[in-house]
């Protein structure tokens, strides 16, 4: 490897570090939105608006905050109500508050 190619695998592997920092900072942001909500839960637009991350490009607006919530849920973290679609912390016995 020459060094043209580690300078550019550092600032690769540094873009990446900083991305994963990224996600984890604003799911970390939608968790305090979802503590701070009422005890009833929010929906993703009203989420996704709160941060300012609800718009996006033509007809995908909410995909952001939505996968946001979708990676909360997957690490046990959010939950969805599937009558209202209000997403809610999940209650895993932990007292946090």
């Amino acid at each position: 490897m020459n060094n043209f190619q580690k300078e550019n695998e550092m600032t690769l592997n540094e873009a990446y570090k900083d991305a994963q920092v990224a996600i984890a900072n604003l799911k970390s942001l939608v968790r305090t939105v979802l503590e701070l909500a009422p005890s009833d839960g929010l929906k993703n637009s009203e989420i996704g608006r709160s941060l300012g991350i609800y718009s996006g490009h033509v007809e995908h607006e909410g995909h952001i905050s939505r996968t946001l919530l979708a990676m909360l849920e997957a690490d046990g973290v959010a939950i969805q109500d599937p009558v209202t679609k209000k997403w809610q912390l999940r209650d895993n016995g932990i007292i946090d508050r």
